[in-house]
């Protein structure tokens, strides 16, 4: 899921439950309608590739690294930001079909993510 700097939704992917989400991550930046000035991502978004491909729209990743990897720079003061997406999810699993996804169907199930995020979009 991709928010904005209000913690909106903006867009999302439905991933399979035993993939990453990292192969996601690329098209869903392509669905912005302009460019992030910054892309905060946690650790498990740690990838040269994800952050060179995140350099090449012009953007900035705060993505901080793996611990088995070399630091980058990853400033504290936007990484702190990253909340933003977690209060969304919160948001949206108070629709308890979404918490505890009683929609067996991915486009019912996307359906109703659509709903609470608009919602969501409304009450905001």
């Amino acid at each position: 899921m991709i928010a904005d700097g209000l913690g909106r939704a903006v867009a999302f992917i439905l991933a399979p439950g035993q993939a990453h989400e990292l192969p996601h991550a690329i098209p869903l930046l392509d669905r912005l309608p302009g460019v992030p000035k910054w892309v905060v991502a946690d650790r498990g978004y740690a990838s040269h590739a994800f952050r060179e491909h995140i350099w090449t729209l012009g953007a900035r990743p705060a993505i901080p690294p793996k611990r088995n990897e070399a630091p980058v720079a990853c400033p504290d003061w936007i990484y702190n930001n990253r909340n933003f997406v977690e209060r969304l999810w919160a948001r949206l699993k108070e629709w308890r079909a979404i918490a505890t996804r009683y929609e067996k169907t991915a486009s019912s199930f996307m359906g109703v993510l659509s709903l609470a995020a608009a919602l969501d979009w409304l009450k905001s």
